[in-house]
């Protein structure tokens, strides 16, 4: 009882410092309601702009003066492609995708910049899963500070309680490929899925409970041996951040990258209870530019400032297939990489989240393109989705 007024009164003191982006009367969503995928499209982007009156978060603090992101002063050409016989445009997608913000990064200039449903350039919007994708930089980044000794260290030496259950034997680097071997079910519509049961400790908000029963899980195979998508690994990663570098993530996160690439806006992430631990594998909510920028630091492996802030030749592993098991996966560390059938997606790779949210970062062709949505459904309900597609479109329209 004790938590959920302190809940209540920390969702409203959030509310003050964080009011509602764009004149709407619609309620916020709950969590369930939220993974159910039964939301009205106005609950949606009321939902997708509030996550922070969700659940606790900490803050990554943005430092000193924005920087501005300079503009291209050539047009972009039409963006077109083809979907079995049917030709779609920048229009068809944003509309049919129900894109709420669009950016377009070419060379480092804003190419395309577009808001849509209410939201604004001020606006925070949930990343859902494209938050995997930025703690396993910083995973990269405490490696080259020392804060992590290698990548093969098992990930009970930096969480202890991690000893003895189903994490014992697991390093880092079979975390961060999905490749640990426990047993899990992703499953985001079924209410009896692990992804489902972790969405009700998160809701009870005891800190250490997430981490507790993702150590009571079974094995499925050996360490290394298969690839499985896992997000309640990622709160073990998490933990390994927490742990190794001894301060909340989101501090390390403000220390690495969000104090010093001239962030417009305060990110901010959800956690496992007051002070408790950050959720690694969602609950991040940042602005569109601003996951632009981080987008701009992958793409240029790495560098922030002339200055590398992970080990030389990251991103070459982390945005890369993996062979787990004797098959490849086109999962590096936490990244996606999009079909390279398409030779324009060439050495590119992609942080992606439910309800249709994308980084896409492709240093060969020096683009990033941010997409955050407020799509319907978890996963697979659009008739258009073809995000892949578009991004191909754009680069291509960019040669």
């Amino acid at each position: 009882m004790f938590y959920l007024d302190l809940r209540a009164l920390l969702r409203s003191t959030l509310f003050a410092l964080f009011p509602l982006s764009h004149a709407c009367a619609a309620e916020i969503a709950g969590l369930q309601q939220m993974y159910d995928g039964t939301m009205l499209p106005d609950v949606a982007v009321v939902t997708f702009s509030h996550t922070e009156r969700l659940l606790p978060v900490r803050i990554a603090h943005r430092g000193g003066r924005a920087r501005p992101i300079p503009r291209r002063t050539r047009p972009l050409a039409g963006i077109h492609f083809e979907d079995h016989g049917r030709s779609i445009d920048l229009y068809d997608y944003l509309s049919t995708n129900r894109v709420a913000g669009l950016l377009v990064l070419k060379d480092g200039e804003i190419v395309l910049e577009d808001y849509e449903l209410g939201i604004r350039p001020d606006t925070r919007w949930a990343s859902f899963s494209m938050a995997k994708s930025v703690a396993s930089t910083l995973v990269g980044a405490a490696l080259l500070d020392g804060s992590i000794s290698s990548l093969d260290d098992q990930v009970s030496r930096y969480v202890p309680a991690l000893r003895g259950g189903a994490y014992e034997g697991v390093t880092i680097r079979q975390v961060l490929t999905m490749s640990s071997g426990v047993r899990w079910n992703e499953t985001y519509a079924d209410p009896t899925s692990d992804r489902r049961k972790v969405l009700q400790i998160q809701l009870t908000g005891k800190p250490g409970d997430v981490l507790r029963y993702m150590n009571s899980l079974s094995r499925a195979a050996a360490p290394g041996s298969v690839w499985n998508y896992n997000t309640g690994e990622t709160f073990v990663l998490g933990a390994v951040i927490e742990g190794a570098t001894h301060r909340p993530l989101t501090d390390y996160l403000t220390e690495k990258i969000w104090s010093k690439a001239g962030m417009e806006q305060d990110a901010t992430w959800w956690v496992d209870g007051p002070k408790g631990m950050v959720w690694a594998g969602t609950g991040m909510s940042a602005t569109l530019r601003d996951y632009g920028r981080f987008g701009l630091i992958a793409s240029d492996a790495g560098r922030l400032n002339g200055r590398s802030i992970v080990p030389d030749g990251w991103f070459n592993e982390a945005g890369a297939p993996h062979t787990i098991g004797g098959k490849t996966v086109d999962y590096g560390y936490m990244w996606w990489i999009p079909p390279q059938t398409d030779p324009i997606h060439v050495g590119a790779f992609e942080a992606v989240g439910i309800f249709g949210q994308y980084l896409y970062v492709s240093p060969r062709e020096r683009l990033v393109i941010v997409v955050l949505s407020a799509r319907a459904k978890p996963v697979g309900n659009t008739q258009h989705e073809l995000d892949n597609e578009f991004f191909s479109a754009v680069a291509t329209a960019l040669h």
